[in-house]
């Protein structure tokens, strides 16, 4: 698998980082958030990059990688929502919170390594756009299923749609990270 793990870990550890400064600044505020307000700040990103990709014209300072940053980690929001549901007030300490993110970027590298087996890395030959695209897709299917109130006939769940936009998002970024050096 190339050097694939460590890639992945590399880019988690900045998604993590940031995740963890934000905890120190803000606590655990997103623990209100229902999540369709979860789909469609991940779905806001999605588009913000999608239109940095297709625009020749940038008027915000941000590249697509803060995007995709952002993109991972309001997926393992939500991934920590559907375990513990909804608060009605912060409750989740800064301690807590890293070790529920730890908990589903694990689950979600080991379903990574896995697709990867199984797909013989495939990912590699993409574009950055076809994974924004397939990240877009996603939350179409996930907004799809939130107005389905979770029931799906023959899908895989929500959790399993989240768990591909961070692998895709991931992929992304160490797809930018190659182009920038």
């Amino acid at each position: 698998m190339c050097n694939t793990s460590e890639q992945y870990d590399a880019v988690i550890q900045a998604c993590r980082d940031l995740f963890q400064k934000k905890m120190k600044d803000y606590g655990s505020a997103w623990r209100i958030l229902r999540l369709p307000s979860l789909t469609d700040q991940i779905f806001i990103k999605a588009q913000r990059i999608r239109g940095l990709q297709e625009n020749k014209v940038q008027k915000v300072d941000e590249g697509q990688q803060s995007e995709f940053i952002g993109i991972i980690n309001y997926s393992v929001m939500a991934l920590i929502q559907l375990e513990k549901g909804i608060a009605d007030q912060p409750d989740l300490s800064s301690e807590d919170a890293i070790k529920l993110y730890d908990l589903y970027i694990a689950k979600t590298k080991q379903l990574m390594q896995d697709k990867n087996h199984d797909y013989g890395e495939a990912w590699r030959d993409m574009r950055v756009s076809s994974l924004t695209d397939l990240i877009l897709q996603k939350l179409l299917r996930v907004k799809q299923i939130e107005d389905n109130k979770g029931k799906t006939l023959v899908s895989e769940g929500i959790d399993a749609n989240y768990q591909d936009m961070i692998n895709y998002a991931v992929f992304a970024m160490i797809h930018l990270k190659k182009s920038d050096s």
